[in-house]
C-alpha cells in the first residue's frame, strides 16, 4: 500500500491516507482525522484503509506524541495493541480506542484498562464499526435532525406544497436545512422551488451508494435554494434509487443535525420504506373530501407500520358536514392542524416565488407555527 509522508517529530509520521473508491458523497477535502499509534504495518494498513472509507486524513505515530497536544487534540486515538504498553502514564482523554487483530486476550483488556481506553475493537469483524467511530468523530455528530415526511393521502393532496413551505420555513429560523424529495414521478421538488437550473448533485448520482456517507460532503454537493439544500430528481427518465442507497444518505443527512423534511409518494416500496423507517413524524395531507379521507385511510394504514409517529394535516374547502376535526378523528390520527387555502400560490409560482417563500402567507405563517411549536419540544438543534 502506497502512501505519501512527510517528516514530523522524532518517532513521528503525518501519512495522507490514499483515496477509496470515487463515491459522490465521499469527495471532500480530507477533513481532521484520529491519532494513530502503532507500529504494526499490517495493522496500520488496515487502519489507514478505515479512514480513507470514514473520509479523514489521520496522523501516524510509533509512541505517544512528544507534544501534549498531539495526544489531547485529535477527536480519536486508535491505540495499536502492539504500541498499548508504549502509551502507559499518558493523560487520561475520552475517545481512546485499543485496536487489534489477534483472537481473544485477556492481557489486552488490562492494558485498555491501563490506557483508560474507552472499548477493544479487533479487525476485521468491527470494521463497520470503526468506520462510524472514525466519521462521528470527525464530523463533530451531535444531536440527529428532526425529520418529517409528509405524505399526500391523494393525489394532489397538496403533499409537496407544504414539505417546501416547511423547509422554507425551517430555513427562517436558521437551522440547517435539507429537502428530501422522495418521489420520482413528482415532478421535482427543484422545480416547485425555483432551483432547476442550479449546480448540484440529484438522486440519480447516489445510486450506487451504500454504507457511511460523509454527511458534509452530502451537504455541499446540493443545490442551495433560499437558504434549504435539495436533493431532486434530474430532468432524465428517473431510474430506482436502491434501498441502501436511500438509507445511506437520510443518515447522512440527519447526522449533520437541524432539520430534514422528506416529500414521499404514496406508494411504498423497498426504498420508500428506507426512508419511512428513519422519520420522527409523518404527516398526512388530507382534503375535506369524503373520497379523500376514504384514500387517506388506506395510506395510512400503510404509513402505520413504519412510521412511529403519524399525524393528520387537513386541507380545505370541505365538503358538507365535514371539519379538521372531523377528518382526523375519521381516519383516528392526531391533528396537526387546518392548511389553510391559500389564493396567492398559483400567482406566487408564476412570478417564481416557491410555496410558503413568505412567512406572511397562509401558508408561510401555518409552517413557522408548525415549527415554533415542533422545535420547542426539544426535536431538533
Amino acid at each position: 500500500m502506497e502512501t505519501s509522508t512527510t517528516s514530523g517529530a522524532r518517532g513521528a509520521t503525518r501519512t495522507s491516507a490514499p483515496s477509496g473508491p470515487e463515491d459522490p458523497g465521499t469527495d471532500e477535502p480530507r477533513r481532521t482525522g484520529p491519532l494513530i499509534v502503532t507500529e504494526d504495518l499490517g495493522l496500520l494498513d488496515d487502519l489507514l484503509r478505515l479512514c480513507a472509507a470514514a473520509g479523514v486524513e489521520p496522523e501516524v505515530h510509533h509512541r505517544v506524541p512528544e507534544r501534549r497536544a498531539g495526544w489531547t487534540d485529535p477527536p480519536l486515538v486508535l491505540v495499536g495493541a502492539d504500541a498499548a504498553a508504549r502509551c502507559r502514564g499518558a493523560a487520561r482523554r475520552p475517545g481512546t480506542v485499543l485496536v487489534g487483530r489477534e483472537p481473544e486476550d485477556p492481557g489486552v483488556w488490562r492494558l485498555a484498562v491501563e490506557i483508560g481506553a474507552e472499548c477493544v475493537l479487533r479487525l476485521p469483524d468491527a470494521e463497520s464499526v470503526l468506520v462510524d467511530r472514525i466519521a462521528d468523530a470527525a464530523e463533530g455528530v451531535g444531536r440527529q435532525a428532526l425529520t418529517v415526511g409528509i405524505v399526500g393521502g391523494r393525489g394532489g393532496a397538496g403533499a409537496s406544497t407544504l414539505a417546501c413551505g416547511l423547509a422554507l420555513a425551517a430555513a427562517r429560523t436558521g437551522r440547517r436545512t435539507l429537502l428530501v424529495d422522495g418521489d420520482p414521478l413528482g415532478g421535482g421538488l427543484d422545480v416547485l422551488l425555483g432551483g432547476e437550473r442550479q449546480e448540484g448533485r440529484r438522486w440519480p448520482d447516489f445510486t450506487a451508494s451504500k454504507g457511511r456517507l460523509a454527511g458534509g460532503a452530502l451537504e455541499e454537493s446540493l443545490p442551495s435554494v433560499r437558504g434549504v439544500r435539495v436533493l431532486s430528481w434530474g430532468r432524465e427518465p428517473a431510474a430506482p434509487v436502491p434501498p441502501d442507497a436511500v438509507r445511506s444518505v437520510l443518515a447522512a443527512a440527519r447526522r449533520r443535525g437541524g432539520v430534514v423534511v422528506v416529500d414521499l409518494p404514496r406508494g411504498a416500496d423497498a426504498a420508500v420504506g428506507e426512508a419511512l423507517a428513519q422519520l420522527d413524524l409523518g404527516l398526512l395531507v388530507v382534503p375535506g373530501e369524503l373520497r379523500a379521507v376514504a384514500a387517506a385511510h388506506r395510506v395510512a394504514s400503510t404509513l402505520s407500520v413504519e412510521v412511529r409517529d403519524l399525524r393528520a394535516v387537513v386541507r380545505g374547502p370541505y365538503a358538507a358536514g365535514l371539519d379538521e376535526r372531523w377528518v382526523a378523528d375519521a381516519l383516528r390520527l392526531p391533528l396537526v392542524g387546518e392548511l389553510p387555502y391559500d389564493p396567492g400560490i398559483v400567482a406566487d409560482q408564476d412570478a417564481g416565488v416557491p410555496p410558503g417563500a413568505e412567512s406572511r402567507g397562509p401558508l408561510g405563517r401555518f409552517c413557522d407555527a408548525f415549527w415554533a411549536h415542533a422545535l420547542a419540544s426539544g426535536g431538533a438543534a
